[in-house]
């Protein structure tokens, strides 16, 4: 008898954690399954269980793995515009007024006092409520106090330079949310109100939202696709850049799987839908991104911490300098100067940025803690099947006996394993296929299970039928072959299908798994930016392994392995460096879960691989993974560009200001005016042109 036992999560785990967390859970003596949702843990255990325990458990991997949601502010960047606008207005307006009417322009100064309260109210607000609430002082609550300083010192107008400034800076870090989010939330927009639909071979004018799965729809020249399905009939170049990355359109026939958000470049396609609104793929990638969006990275929580850390340096400063020497104007320089702004503002804007370019590509990262983790991996681990190869066989070469013609062996093997399943079976389907043959019947199979097929084949096209076997070669030998080459396993291969006919040889075809395009120059390519060790992972033989190895110039593989053992082996390689797994399977979704970077590529991966990946491609180009490091990399080297020059210039700024070498107006500007230039450096990665970052 199983009891049930909830636990509440605090936290937010995003689904690789929570995989891994109920992982860590099921190894616990009697704990039978864990299943991790949203907001809860589940257990089922058996006999006694010390709940208090696991209970702690949970929260020690919450507080450690777990994930805060950042809040918003309420404004826009238009808002932030607007204020920006009324503080340069203001400030411009008071010098006009000081210049032409300086008696009106001192009666007026509880006038000016309120104006500048009311520009500065949202810095005060959150200057209080942020001490209130944290115990201790941040950006806001030395602003608001250098916004006070200056207007109980009559000259209210000093800090309006200061706030337009601020505003300004706060309005470019939400304009580069904004446009990160606008370029996908545009790419992928779906402004197509109507779809023909298919009915009784007619075309017939609906609105989208009326579609349903197993609908058929009809696409044209310059229309775009906004469902998920499969291509009854037609040709088509079809654009797919804002589901891939890829420029260069794709070429769709039956059965050739669309996405929402394509456009057909070339030709028409007849449509079965399988997927319509929130289920299609587009909307999922508008969800990741939106989702992302609100992940903070390690380097943006360091920075909200160190900016915190040095806010009271301003005020034990300007404590300081008051002391020493009364003066009033070398205190506001201290306190219009401080380092949190440059360095959350640039931090926020640097990882939005970098989301958002990376998804323009096609690779959806599932958070900004990833682009961190990206810019330190050392070491790559690859699936094979699917992953280095494309994941479907192919015949490579057929070799027959004289007086066998290469067409009467494929035929011959296509019939025996018409009603095959099996991948080789597959490859030898499609071979036939894409040559226009068809296959003959048979008018017998059976299947020897681990060895091959029996089937009897009528004569057929003038070419003579009879008993035929396609098999390995121990097949061969068991049921009495004769004929067979000596050596042929080491020159040609491992998935070698002998072909038989009433037990005489005449010939064997070559099945492989052919190497992805592409996947040698990414694997070199990766290793020029600092990938020290490139490993695969495979369940297929090691013969078969050691080839692949060989050819991809691999560091190292482990052949015949479990899914379980491929995560064991991740672990084991975190132990001396930061790990990125790359997979596509089901089979490959525990290691995905527990590496440092987990990456689903291609389009034909599972959606269990896809959810337990923080990073997912849907390109088959693997130099999408090179681009992903690479934005990584580039992101960290401009967020340290930007922590090393505002702590230099705000130093340099405060100890001028101490020594009463620049006026309050200046020491705004130089501050703020940095604020701005790095805000701007983490911008340039939204720039024309830096849709891929080197």
């Amino acid at each position: 008898m199983y009891s049930c036992y909830r636990v509440p999560l605090r936290a937010f785990l995003p689904v690789p954690m929570r995989l891994v967390l109920g992982a860590q859970l099921r190894r616990i003596c009697g704990i039978v399954t864990a299943s991790v949702k949203e907001k809860e843990v589940i257990l089922y255990y058996k006999g006694l269980l010390d709940i208090r325990a696991v209970t702690q458990f949970v929260r020690t991997f919450e507080n450690k793995r777990g994930v805060k949601r950042e809040i918003k502010e309420d404004l826009d960047a238009s808002a932030y515009r607007r204020e920006a606008v009324l503080s340069v207005g203001g400030f411009i307006a008071m010098n006009i007024l000081h210049k032409a009417s300086p008696e009106f322009y001192g009666s007026i100064l509880f006038f000016r006092r309120l104006f500048t309260l009311f520009i500065a109210r949202r810095f005060i607000r959150n200057g209080v409520m942020g001490f209130l609430e944290d115990k201790q002082a941040n950006a806001d609550t030395l602003t608001a106090t250098a916004v006070l300083a200056s207007v109980l010192s009559g000259k209210p107008e000093s800090s309006l330079t200061l706030l337009a400034l601020s505003n300004g800076a706060e309005m470019l870090t939400e304009y580069a949310a904004e446009k990160a989010r606008s370029q996908i939330s545009g790419l992928l927009k779906l402004d197509q109100r109507d779809v023909w639909i298919v009915e009784n071979g007619r075309e017939r004018k609906v609105p989208v939202e009326s579609l349903k799965p197993g609908d058929y729809i009809a696409v044209h020249l310059g229309e775009k696709i906004c469902v998920d399905g499969k291509v009854i009939s037609g040709n088509a170049a079809v654009n797919q850049a804002s589901i891939t990355g890829e420029s260069n359109p794709a070429i769709k026939q039956t059965d050739s799987a669309v996405y929402a958000g394509s456009v057909i470049e070339a030709g028409d396609l007849v449509i079965c839908v399988e997927k319509v609104g929130n289920d299609t793929s587009l909307a999922q990638i508008i969800h990741l991104v939106e989702e992302a969006q609100t992940r903070r990275a390690p380097v943006q929580n360091f920075a909200d911490k160190t900016a915190n850390m040095l806010v009271p340096v301003s005020f034990i400063g300007a404590a300081i300098v008051y002391g020493a020497t009364k003066d009033w104007q070398r205190v506001l320089n201290l306190l219009f100067i401080d380092f949190s702004c440059g360095l959350k503002l640039s931090t926020a804007t640097a990882i939005s940025a970098a989301i958002g370019v990376a998804a323009k590509q096609g690779i959806l990262i599932k958070g900004g803690n990833y682009i961190e983790n990206l810019s330190s991996v050392d070491t790559v681990v690859l699936d094979k099947t699917g992953t280095i190869t494309i994941g479907v066989p192919q015949i490579s070469h057929i070799e027959t006996e004289p007086g066998v013609t290469e067409k009467e062996v494929i035929l011959l093997a296509a019939s025996a394993e018409m009603h095959s399943v099996h991948p080789l079976a597959v490859a030898i389907h499609k071979y036939v296929a894409n040559n226009n043959w068809e296959t003959p019947p048979h008018t017998m199979s059976e299947t020897i299970v681990a060895r091959g097929m029996k089937a009897t084949v009528p004569d057929f096209e003038n070419v003579h039928g009879g008993d035929i076997l396609v098999g390995s070669r121990r097949f061969m030998e068991e049921q009495g072959v004769t004929g067979i080459p000596a050596v042929i396993d080491t020159t040609w291969g491992k998935n070698i299908l002998y072909v038989a006919r009433d037990r005489k040889y005449i010939g064997f075809l070559t099945i492989q798994d052919p190497v992805r395009p592409g996947m040698k120059k990414t694997l070199n390519r990766m290793r020029r930016i600092g990938v020290d060790e490139v490993v695969m992972l495979t369940g297929d033989s090691k013969e078969v392994a050691a080839d692949v190895a060989h050819a991809m110039d691999i560091d190292g593989y482990h052949a015949d392995i479990l899914p379980e053992d491929k995560a064991n082996y991740v672990m084991e390689l975190q132990k001396r460096g930061n790990v990125m797994m790359v997979g596509d399977g089901i089979n490959d979704a525990p290691a995905l879960a527990f590496a440092d970077i987990g990456v689903s590529l291609g389009g034909r991966k599972t959606d269990i691989a896809a959810e337990s990946a923080a990073i997912t491609i849907r390109s088959e180009d693997p130099g999408k993974l090179y681009d992903a490091l690479q934005i990584g990399k580039r992101t960290m080297e401009i967020i340290n560009q930007n922590f090393t020059a505002t702590v230099l210039v705000n130093s340099t700024a405060m100890l001028l200001g101490a020594l009463g070498r620049i006026s309050p107006l200046w020491a705004a500007v130089i501050h703020n005016t940095a604020t701005l230039a790095v805000v701007l450096n983490s911008v340039r990665i939204l720039g024309p042109g830096k849709g891929k970052i080197r």
